[in-house]
């Protein structure tokens, strides 16, 4: 192996690479990257080798564990979760949620966000600060090679560093970020894998997003040189897959209540659980009134029946407690979990793989 290889895959071992253009890069063994410091500008070599397709024995989410890591702890800003420093170039992480948590990416010393989750950026926000925001919405059941096209053309062709992001960064943010890891950082797709699940914590049941970073071809220079992209600021979308962008975040909401047996957060008293209850209804009653919905299979608009039904039991079970009845929290939490289950059950055949 080449001595630049070498030196690339201990430092990515590391979680940072400082310089990845120059051969005689030490690399101390003794360091913690730390996210909150600046990240320096780095610029691929012109003769970086793109590391070839796995051939997998196991899932690739097994594979992910082979490769043992150091253990690095995600940071935790105010508005910004799950953030890693993966390298000089490539931060991941997740949505950052109002102007501090940009603020603060911005800090790092960040030119480019690329946001892959399906929610429209704050991109004046962004701008204000001197970066530019890139938005390309992916799934979690894997990334087409278009999107890997895009992606890809994003980070060998705009500014870094870059911050990477969906809505948790643990999932689909983490495998975009680990298209860069492999076209420009140039590490081996075993080491991006690895990060993945060791790192940022990409769940088991997400195997479609491992498989893209495991075995499916990342373009090449001139394939990317030739892509016809304009690096959209928003790509904003309509119907049930706006639905699902926004019900996520009112769900998250009611998850924290469930914890906090059913209390508003003192932090947030703006935020009530009625008030998301009544959200996520009228998300599932919408959603299930749309065309594209009907003409989904018996199952799929099973599991929207029941999400409706479970939405509205949770709505009215708050109702009454909004209206000075004692909680009842075994209908509460009944509905709650009824919520979740029928989701659960739906993305596992329509979502996941």
């Amino acid at each position: 192996m080449a001595r630049l290889s070498i030196l690339m895959i201990a430092a990515a071992s590391l979680g940072f690479l400082t310089g990845c253009g120059s051969i005689e890069t030490e690399v101390d063994a003794s360091a913690k990257p730390e996210a909150s410091a600046k990240v320096s500008v780095a610029v691929a070599p012109a003769t970086l080798t793109i590391d070839p397709p796995m051939t997998l024995q196991k899932s690739a989410y097994e594979t992910a564990g082979d490769r043992q890591l150091g253990t690095i702890q995600p940071d935790e800003f105010p508005g910004l979760h799950n953030v890693i420093k993966l390298s000089d170039r490539i931060v991941s992480g997740s949505e950052p949620h109002g102007a501090e948590a940009l603020e603060k990416i911005a800090e790092m010393g960040v030119k480019t966000i690329l946001s892959v989750d399906g929610k429209v950026p704050d991109v004046e926000t962004a701008e204000a600060l001197g970066m530019r925001y890139v938005h390309i919405p992916i799934q979690y059941k894997g990334i087409t090679d278009e999107e890997s096209s895009q992606i890809v053309k994003t980070f060998r062709e705009l500014e870094g560093p870059f911050y990477v992001h969906c809505f948790h960064g643990k999932h689909r943010g983490p495998a975009a970020a680990a298209l860069g890891r492999i076209a420009v950082d140039g590490v081996e797709r075993e080491q991006a894998i690895a990060e993945m699940r060791q790192w940022c914590g990409t769940a088991e049941k997400y195997e479609g997003l491992y498989r893209t970073i495991a075995e499916v071809h990342v373009p090449t220079l001139a394939d990317t040189e030739g892509l016809d992209f304009d690096f959209p600021a928003a790509h904003p979308f309509g119907g049930f897959r706006q639905v699902m962008v926004q019900l996520p975040r009112a769900f998250d909401n009611l998850k924290a209540f469930s914890r906090n047996d059913w209390k508003v957060d003192p932090d947030h008293p703006d935020v009530d659980p009625y008030n998301e209850a009544a959200k996520l209804l009228d998300l599932f009653v919408y959603g299930n009134e749309l065309h594209e919905v009907a003409a989904e299979p018996e199952d799929f608009r099973g599991w929207m029946d029941d999400s409706v039904r479970e939405a509205r039991a949770l709505k009215g079970a708050l109702e009454a407690h909004r209206a000075g009845s004692a909680i009842d929290f075994d209908a509460v939490n009944q509905a709650y979990n009824g919520v979740a289950n029928a989701c659960n059950a739906c993305h596992k055949v329509y979502r996941n793989d």
